[in-house]
């Protein structure tokens, strides 16, 4: 029976990753599944964070930018720990 995957990530390219599982808790070693080639890796949720939301596949400092399917997607506003949750508290839209 195969695992189902905690964390979507769209491109190799990515830092940061999509949750796609309801009540994901703090310490749960995920499942990320790479969509672009189906290859996998494991990282450990340092949070509890809700399905949708991003976590940060490696360390990430102010002034980053966070990317999400190949693209930049916003500017990472306080450091963010390989593992961490990353939303509005720590990421804002470059659109404004």
């Amino acid at each position: 029976m195969s695992e189902i995957p905690h964390l979507l990530v769209h491109d190799h390219t990515d830092n940061v990753g999509v949750v796609v599982i309801e009540g994901l808790t703090a310490d749960t070693d995920m499942l990320c599944c790479v969509t672009r080639d189906n290859t996998t890796f494991r990282l450990t949720a340092n949070a509890d964070v809700p399905i949708g939301h991003k976590i940060a596949l490696k360390d990430l400092r102010e002034g980053d930018a966070a990317v999400k399917y190949g693209e930049d997607i916003g500017k990472i506003i306080s450091d963010v720990a390989k593992g961490d949750h990353l939303h509005t508290h720590n990421c804002k839209t470059k659109r404004w």
